[in-house]
């Protein structure tokens, strides 16, 4: 594996492979799981070379949030790609990528003032200028992305559509543990205790998710389920519940065919998120 931190290296290892060889990149912040590791095994699949990343990007995190503390094991990160026989690691610093004069930021307006972006109204804008840097940097024929950061991938697949960047843009579904608990870098943040009870999360929506599936239309009660069913734990404090469309994710009143169940709570200092995408 070879591992390039300057970004113009990266850039002219890029060149030499596009148009010859098809390109899979896995942008990460490390800390890498089997999330993660899914991502990379599909690259490694359906591609000539893949690509990883690992940068832990300042501008998609906002004031008290967790920067400082995001968990960092660089070290085991390199076994794990390694082990996957992974072809190229870039692992920029951050004074290469936003270095002193930077001033320049990509915003994808409407679908990123919901879920997630009411609460982390910058977060977004990070996601979008780092992710417009590293393809500008990789060169990829295909990038992929995980399914429990739903909005995420929204708001890339419109980014590269808008601005004409050509990779397409793949989305894996949620890896689990054999609890159900979607796997996060996060979760490492959680006690013993705090780890029992983020797992009505996923138990919660997926109860919500058989509502539907039995013939619940009325938003407003999946919704209310949602809320009493989390709130009989004292550790989950709510952000937000949404029934929405799963393109425009604008709020429905009545589910139709296509909807989005996505659901974002804090147990201790801890964010979690999860969701269910679902068509009849």
């Amino acid at each position: 594996m070879t591992i390039i931190t300057d970004p113009q290296d990266m850039q002219q290892d890029a060149i030499k492979s596009f148009g010859q060889k098809t390109v899979g990149f896995v942008p990460t912040m490390g800390a890498l799981h089997e999330g993660h590791l899914s991502l990379i095994r599909k690259s490694k699949q359906d591609n000539d070379k893949t690509i990883v990343s690992i940068f832990l990007n300042p501008t998609q995190f906002g004031e008290n949030e967790d920067l400082s503390n995001y968990p960092s094991v660089i070290e085991e990160d390199i076994k794990k790609l390694e082990g996957l026989e992974v072809d190229t690691l870039f692992l920029p610093n951050k004074k290469d990528i936003y270095p002193e004069t930077f001033a320049t930021f990509v915003t994808v307006e409407g679908i990123t003032n919901k879920l997630c972006g009411l609460s982390r109204p910058v977060h977004f804008r990070g996601v979008s200028t780092i992710c417009t840097k590293l393809f500008l940097l990789t060169l990829p024929t295909v990038s992929y992305f995980g399914q429990k950061d739903y909005q995420q991938s929204l708001v890339i697949r419109r980014l590269v559509k808008d601005l004409n960047i050509s990779t397409q843009i793949e989305v894996l579904p949620i890896i689990r543990d054999a609890d159900g608990l979607a796997l996060s870098s996060r979760n490492v943040y959680l006690s013993a205790n705090e780890r029992v009870e983020s797992l009505k999360l996923n138990q919660t929506i997926t109860q919500a998710e058989n509502l539907v599936r039995h013939g619940e239309k009325e938003a407003h009660a999946i919704k209310t389920f949602i809320k009493e069913d989390l709130s009989k734990s004292s550790l989950i404090k709510i952000d937000y519940i949404s029934i929405c469309h799963p393109e425009t994710l604008e709020e429905l009143t009545v589910i139709g065919n296509h909807v989005l169940i996505a659901v974002a709570i804090y147990i201790g200092s801890t964010r979690l998120i999860d969701n269910c995408l679902l068509s009849k």
